[in-house]
């Protein structure tokens, strides 16, 4: 078993791809890469590249992704994502909407990207 194995990169489906890749991007403060192909990257502070690819939407299926973040930096991120106007929820059943959860001792927030998957930001791992 090879301890050494990353996470390197993941493509995210949606309906505009520049879109989708601005959206996260802006609230999570990252930038916006340059088009390579079909893709528009964003990539994360440890590394992994989120390629994101325009396909029919229907054709898109619902994905969720998981930011882990300072706490230092919750704050911002969550003004970010609350000024797009997107609806956010305390759990990802979505039955605790316009609400954060402080799990683990920290803070999470659940939110919906333009193509309709739902992204996650928490300050605490899981568990931890």
């Amino acid at each position: 078993m090879s301890v050494s194995v990353q996470l390197n990169h993941t493509i995210i489906h949606a309906r505009d791809n520049r879109a989708s890749a601005e959206f996260l991007a802006g609230i999570l403060g990252l930038e916006v890469g340059e088009e390579w192909g079909p893709f528009i990257p964003v990539t994360t502070g440890n590394g992994v590249t989120l390629d994101f690819a325009a396909i029919p939407a229907d054709s898109i299926t619902v994905q969720h992704y998981a930011f882990l973040v300072p706490e230092e930096e919750f704050d911002g991120i969550f003004d970010r994502m609350k000024a797009t106007g997107a609806d956010w929820f305390a759990d990802p059943h979505m039955k605790h909407p316009r609400e954060i959860n402080h799990n683990d001792g920290g803070r999470g927030v659940y939110f919906i990207d333009p193509a309709g998957h739902a992204m996650e930001v928490i300050t605490r791992p899981y568990g931890g």
